[in-house]
């Protein structure tokens, strides 16, 4: 029995060789016959462990680097240091994604990256190429879509629903309503277009219904007093407001001044809305002054602070662009925007509502940040422009829509852009920038509007005075619209400010 035992013990150890080699040769194929899988060497399992642990701390190191370079860029745009401030490009697409984020709360001023010396820009001698628009003329006389008898002719024209539709689409050769159509109002004294004829660069500001006194630029290099022209666009009430609390000289040719600014009067106001006469010199500066080259508009609330050659070569100049507007502090949703203007009291609430009801029922979604601009909304008080053709129409199709919807044109803005198709290009800078260009000023008194306040349609049709709708500004939201709009449903908002 212990023969057998021991029989079977060496048999057992004989096989143990046989069985080995078979698996060995089933290795190969990757799997024991029990189905487990092969086993590395000791040193090849070693090598794969090391690899993987590698390629993770490689990642986690790559990525701590990207999180430190975002944290240094956001702090680096909030610091109060003058060489960290300098360091953030407040144009990059990096510095709009942490500001998404929430990571930067944007400063309320920050330094404009602007040349050193004014005397040193070299102006370039030629105008920059024309883009698919080669040549633009204007519609000069009124035409009514009725028969009824001819109602006075309106400074932007009785615009139809087909002609505004047509002007968005760009040929290289296009005539389109542009504002100062024959007796329509808004009339320049001989004087005064004699002189702006000589303007290529210009400053222009304006003030209407006596809102404002003018305010003295500083900082303006003897080199920009030479080369611009500082126009003040005024109403006669204004005028007169002026003449009365500030002292106004006269030159030999009959100009009006204060200061350097040179007054330019706008005789018969084109409409009933203060706020909507102040938009024929802020959107239609190149209509004004038809030989400028390039202008900087500013709100006649402002005093400008920063030489104005320095602001055209960084803004217009120094990145080949042609036009130029800063973001708004707190909205880039045109249909947030209108909500904060209802809530502000800046134009009738039904007729706001109706407006971004034409715009959403034509297709204007939403700002998000796939869409190719920085935002929908510009702080409009200032605006820096080449007249390049693409540009004027630009401003043209602009006025347009203030003409035939509400005066708050931060609401067209936007659509202008969404409606001409990408074609048009721009340049929208840091608010922070914005508000360093210049000091604000309080208004010299409240605005008076009583068609700000109402808060439904039925009170336009119980008023008795006629007061509460505008006659000459406005007819778009009056004119039966060519599309369902009770159907349409404005997008949902968030109040990103306690009132805009």
């Amino acid at each position: 029995m212990d023969s057998n035992f021991l029989r079977s013990i060496s048999l057992r150890a004989n096989r143990r060789p046989e069985r080995n080699h078979l698996q060995s040769r089933d290795g190969k194929e990757g799997f024991l016959a029990s189905g487990k899988l092969y086993q590395d060497s000791p040193m090849k399992i070693i090598w794969k462990r090391g690899f993987i642990r590698l390629v993770l701390v490689a990642g986690i190191i790559w990525g701590l680097l990207i999180l430190t370079a975002l944290l240094f860029h956001a702090w680096s745009c909030q610091s109060s240091i003058a060489f960290f401030s300098a360091l953030c490009n407040r144009s990059s697409v990096i510095y709009g994604a942490i500001q998404t984020l929430g990571l930067v709360t944007p400063p309320h001023r920050c330094s404009i990256p602007v040349a050193d010396d004014p005397n040193k820009i070299v102006i370039p001698k030629r105008r920059s190429p024309e883009k698919y628009v080669q040549s633009l003329s204007y519609v000069m006389e009124d035409v009514t879509a009725t028969n009824e008898s001819q109602s006075p002719p309106l400074f932007g024209g009785h615009v139809t629903w087909q002609q505004r539709d047509e002007s968005f689409k760009v040929k290289p050769n296009m005539k389109v309503h542009c504002g100062f159509i024959r007796n329509g109002g808004a009339e320049m004294a001989q004087r005064d277009i004699k002189y702006v004829e000589k303007c290529r660069f210009v400053v222009a500001s304006g003030i209407f219904d006596g809102y404002d006194t003018p305010h003295q630029p500083s900082n303006i290099s003897a080199r920009s007093q030479k080369l611009f022209c500082f126009l003040m666009v005024v109403d006669e009430v204004s005028l007169e407001f002026i003449k009365k609390n500030v002292t106004v000289r006269e030159d030999n040719e009959g100009g009006e001044w204060v200061g350097i600014w040179r007054f330019i009067l706008l005789k018969h106001p084109p409409y009933d809305e203060p706020r909507r006469n102040g938009k024929v010199p802020k959107i239609l500066t190149h209509r004004l002054f038809p030989q400028a080259q390039y202008s900087i508009w500013i709100d006649g609330k402002m005093e400008l602070i920063v030489d104005p050659l320095l602001l055209i070569e960084r803004y217009l100049w120094r990145e080949k662009n042609t036009f130029a507007i800063a973001q708004h502090k707190h909205h880039r949703n045109v249909y947030e925007e209108a909500d904060a203007n209802k809530r502000r009291k800046r134009y009738a609430r039904p007729l706001i509502d109706l407006h971004m009801k034409i715009y959403r029922y034509e297709g204007m979604e939403p700002w998000n940040p796939q869409k190719s601009t920085p935002s929908d909304i510009p702080e409009g008080a200032v605006i820096i422009r080449e007249h390049t053709a693409l540009s004027n129409l630009f401003s043209c199709l602009w006025f347009n829509e203030v003409h035939l919807f509400t005066p708050r044109d931060q609401l067209s803005f936007g659509y202008v852009v969404y409606r001409l198709g990408g074609l048009f290009k721009f340049f929208m800078f840091p608010n922070c920038e914005y508000n360093s260009i210049f000091i604000l000023h309080n208004h010299t008194r409240e605005h008076s509007s009583k068609v700000e306040w109402v808060k439904y349609l039925d009170e336009f049709k119980k008023d008795k005075t006629g007061v509460l709708k505008e006659s000459r500004g406005g007819l778009g939201l009056w004119t039966p619209y060519p599309g369902d709009l009770d159907s349409v449903v404005l997008p949902p908002v968030k109040r990103t400010s306690k009132a805009g």
